[in-house]
Formats: structure tokens, C-alpha cells, sequence
């Protein structure tokens, strides 16, 4: 798979003892941007790199960030009563211009809902739980559902946490803005033929903008072509309507990308320490500047997690665990990757579940890329 390649190592600095640590060395450390100093904004978190003693070469396991729609009040609440989270979300906070800690806590539905609110929580979430989960071995691949494949390139290293913020906080405001134009949303259409669904949407003017595997294909138009949907739903199918605010992954986005673009231009994207499966097509990725520009192109492109999947599946993918706020996408590979364990890690509750998960799937892939 492309990214597969070895790559030489390189050393990273400790900011606390100013050395340099090649790594491959015996602490195995890497720098993901999730701690925080006075003095320092975003400093780096060093976590254990992927360690040599591995259970099961055969056994390959990814985390994945889910996407807007996850979201519901209170998630973050137990979160923030563990040591030092509630000070890293205030951080990030002041980073998006936003309290997010408000809405993480104590904010209703319909403010959760807003676009603006809503994808710089979800980002936010996944990268504080991230921290949380991955301390003793990181995944052998990541891959994130619209808005979270944001938060699976900052993990990756792909972005720095301060620049995946702001490409978030730049995202989310473009969108709302667009999605201001015209009263749009999105509707699951659970069952059915997938052909016929995707006939009956065209046929209404409607875009098949998230196919996501396991008989879910999401429609994106109109509220009134969303409402005749609804009244005539394809054969053997069902519509429910999802928490969003407009019409993603569809041309209604297309306002959204000039400032994004701009965004983006003025930011420097890495080399992805663990590889990112693309929403546009699964494709297994490590070039920090090919997975930020899909990033921007995938506001008005659709969202294919059903090809994520299948490059899971293809991958040898045994364990999958979903970041907060989780459910979502656990839900679908309960019905899409069949065998494979999988874990929703919603409250720390569910951490130890998830140290035995990365303990007992960490392949001895090659960095860079699964065999």
C-alpha cells in the first residue's frame, strides 16, 4: 500500500530536558502536540513509540476520530475531572477562540449543533482522549470520518495540534457561512440496494455524500428535498435525520473553500508518523502536504468510510477503537468489518479496555506504513 516504505530514523527534542532522542532508541518515544505549558502553548506529549516486544505479528489494530453529528451534551464531562484535561481543553479554548468546555459540559443539543461549535469540540475531544488512550503503544493506522480525519492527522503528526485547530476553526466557520446560503441538512438512509438508494437521491437532486459501508449511504440537500426524501423513502430503506447544520461534502460547501485553501498555504504539513486512511478513497497515506490538500478538497468531496473499511479489512485490521465522542463508527464496523474487535472508548471508564486492545493488536509493522 502506498506509504509503506521504510522510513530513516529522526530525532525529536525533548522540551523539558533539551536533548535529542534518535528514535529506535530504548525509551521509544514520539512527539505528538497534546501537553501544555505556561510558557508554551503547545508542547509536546512524549509517547511511547511502538515498542519491539509484539504479541502477534498478524495482529494490526486502528484508532479511529468520528465526525460531526457524534456529538452530545455532556460528553466531555467525565473527561475533564481526570488530572490536567479540563486545563488542555481550556487551552485549546483560548487556540479556537471558542469555550469548550462550556460545550463539552453543560451546553444543550441545539448549541452542539451549530457547525462553528460542533467541529472544533469534535477535534478537540478526539485529541485529548487520544492523549488518554495511546500511552503505552500507538496504532498502526489512523482514520477519521469527515471533520475527525482533522483530528487523525494531528495524531499522525501529519499536523501540529495548533495548526489542526486552526485549520478546524477555519473549516467550521467557512461551513456555517455556507451552510447560512440555503437551508440545507443530511439524512442517513439505513437498508436498501445501495444503487437504487443512490437513483432515488440523484432523482431528487440530492448528493450521496457520506457512503459509509454497512447499508448507510448519507443524503445532502435541500431541507425540502431532505422532506421529500423522508415521504418517500427508497424500497426496503429508512431516513433519519442527522444533528448537522448543512449540506457537507456537496457543492452548497463550495464558499468554504477559498479561505481554507488560504489556510493551508500558510502552514507547513509533516511526514505522518502513523499512516492516515483518506476519506476520498482508503488510500493509506504518510505525505503531510497530499493529506492536507485532500483535507480541503474533501469539504465539497463525498466521504467514502465504506472504502476506509475496506483498506482496513485489506490491511488485516483485528482491533479498531473509536475516540470520543465514539459509537458512531464502532457501530458501523460492527456490521462492516466482521471479526474484527472493536471498542468505543466514551468515558475513562473505558481506558483500561483500550490499553488491553493496543497491548494485544500492535503489529510489528514496518513505520510508515501496514504490511
Amino acid at each position: 500500500m502506498p506509504g509503506s516504505a521504510h522510513q530513516p530514523p529522526r530525532p525529536w527534542r525533548d522540551p523539558e530536558q533539551d536533548r535529542e532522542h534518535p528514535r529506535g532508541a530504548p525509551d521509544q518515544m514520539v512527539k505528538l502536540w497534546v501537553s501544555y505549558k505556561p510558557s508554551e502553548p503547545f508542547a509536546y506529549l512524549a509517547l511511547p513509540q511502538r515498542l519491539p516486544e509484539v504479541r502477534d505479528p498478524e495482529e494490526v489494530i486502528a484508532i479511529v476520530c468520528p465526525g460531526q453529528g457524534s456529538q452530545t451534551p455532556g460528553f466531555l464531562t467525565p473527561w475533564l475531572e481526570m488530572p490536567g484535561l479540563r486545563e488542555q481543553l481550556t487551552q485549546l479554548s483560548d487556540a479556537v477562540g471558542i469555550d469548550l468546555v462550556a460545550h463539552g459540559t453543560t451546553s444543550d443539543e441545539e448549541t452542539i449543533r451549530d457547525t462553528a461549535v460542533a467541529q472544533p469540540l469534535i477535534v478537540a475531544a478526539g485529541l485529548l482522549t487520544a492523549a488518554a488512550v495511546a500511552t503505552q503503544s500507538p496504532p498502526d493506522v489512523l482514520a477519521g470520518h469527515s471533520v475527525g480525519e482533522i483530528t487523525a492527522a494531528a495524531i499522525s503528526g501529519a499536523l501540529t495540534e495548533a495548526d489542526a485547530l486552526g485549520f478546524v476553526a477555519t473549516r467550521a466557520k467557512g461551513m456555517a457561512a455556507a451552510s447560512a446560503i440555503t437551508p440545507t441538512g443530511m439524512s442517513a438512509v439505513l437498508g436498501g440496494d445501495s444503487d437504487d438508494v443512490v437513483s432515488a437521491l440523484e432523482a431528487l437532486g440530492l448528493t450521496p455524500a457520506n457512503m459509509n459501508g454497512a447499508g448507510q449511504i448519507v443524503a445532502a440537500g435541500t431541507l425540502e428535498q431532505l422532506a421529500d426524501l423522508a415521504a418517500a423513502p427508497p424500497a426496503r430503506a429508512r431516513v433519519i435525520p442527522l444533528k448537522v447544520a448543512g449540506a457537507f461534502h456537496t457543492d452548497h460547501m463550495a464558499p468554504a473553500v477559498e479561505p481554507l485553501t488560504a489556510f493551508a498555504a500558510r502552514i507547513t504539513a509533516s511526514s505522518a508518523r502513523i499512516p492516515v486512511l483518506s476519506n476520498r478513497d482508503g488510500a493509506q497515506l504518510t505525505d503531510g502536504p497530499e493529506i492536507l490538500q485532500r483535507l480541503v478538497a474533501q469539504v465539497t468531496s463525498p466521504v467514502r468510510w465504506d472504502l476506509c473499511m475496506q483498506a482496513m479489512q485489506e490491511a488485516g485490521v483485528t482491533g479498531l477503537i473509536e475516540l470520543a465522542p465514539a459509537g458512531t463508527l464502532v457501530g458501523l464496523a460492527k456490521r462492516g468489518l466482521k471479526g474484527v474487535e472493536t471498542l468505543a472508548v466514551k468515558t475513562p471508564d473505558d481506558l483500561d479496555a483500550a490499553a488491553r486492545m493496543l497491548r494485544d493488536h500492535t503489529s510489528s509493522a514496518t513505520e510508515g506504513g501496514i504490511e
